[in-house]
């Protein structure tokens, strides 16, 4: 009976010698391969993840072209980070959907642009004219803050940042406002008159936003500035900040100008300034 004890305590001993070692692997193999959920066509990352490798670090990049699933699945743990978003959709659609995801380092600022098929300049938008705007709660407040940039509307003065049909106080020229998945609006220029279009999308679909726009977000708003994010407790993952780092060099910063000519702009701010951009609203 003491034989059987003792050979039963020694398997037991070495599964858990096994466990624990086959965690320490795990968790040096996670540092040395990363999962980055990234946008469809972007040209950033697959440049950062040259770099990284001289560095160990292996970037597998995922591609998505909707606002939904990259952060349904950096939360499920199938990606390690992503990088698609601006800081004010993030705090959005975390809050909304209840998951436990935190900023780890801002990254760029895509201006928003409004296109159309029919005029050339914002200028001659009739009256009654149709305008596309994405229809997420948060790219619906930055197409309507556009609008108002641009002239032809204006908002309440308590705007939030949120759109709605609500957040317009004045309409002069009686457009309609039509919201739209973002990623269907390049498709529908034919059927509207106008469109306000997110950077990344207007790229996908192969429209210059500096060349093609007939109207372009002017300002560097920080609600607009994109954010790589990662699960809550991530932060200190060495590999994840060594990435930031990467990002953040000037190497980058002089290929992200070479390449993107002004349509996506570095923005590398630390995050409390991020947090504080909801101050901005009311100097809209």
């Amino acid at each position: 009976m003491k034989k059987l004890v003792l050979v039963l305590t020694l398997v037991l001993l070495a599964a858990v010698v096994t466990a624990c070692g086959g965690s320490d692997d795990k968790a040096q193999g996670d540092e040395k391969k990363l999962v980055i959920g990234v946008s469809a066509g972007d040209r950033t990352w697959p440049e950062i993840k040259r770099i990284a490798e001289k560095d160990g670090i292996n970037i597998e990049l995922k591609e998505f072209s909707d606002y939904v699933l990259p952060n349904r699945a950096l939360a499920d743990g199938d990606l390690d980070a992503n990088a698609f978003q601006t800081v004010a959709y993030f705090d959005s659609f975390i809050k909304e959907n209840k998951l436990d995801l935190v900023p780890l380092a801002s990254t760029v600022i895509a201006p928003m642009g409004i296109y159309s098929n029919k005029v050339k300049d914002i200028k001659n938008i009739k009256n009654g004219a149709t305008i596309a705007v994405p229809d997420d709660i948060t790219n619906y407040g930055r197409a309507l803050l556009l609008l108002q940039e641009a002239g032809l509307i204006t908002l309440v003065d308590d705007f939030d940042g949120n759109g709605s049909p609500e957040a317009i106080k004045e309409n002069p020229k009686k457009l309609d406002i039509k919201p739209m998945v973002a990623g269907q609006i390049p498709r529908a220029l034919d059927d509207v008159d106008a469109a306000a279009i997110n950077n990344g999308v207007a790229v996908e679909a192969k429209l210059n936003p500096l060349k093609d726009s007939i109207f372009l977000e002017s300002d560097t708003a920080k609600p607009y500035i994109n954010i790589i994010a990662v699960r809550k407790g991530d932060t200190d993952r060495e590999a994840l900040k060594k990435i930031v780092k990467i990002y953040h060099s000037d190497e980058m910063k002089k290929f992200i100008d070479k390449t993107y000519k002004g349509s996506s702009i570095p923005a590398f701010i630390p995050l409390d300034e991020l947090e504080t951009y909801k101050e901005t609203w009311s100097k809209k």
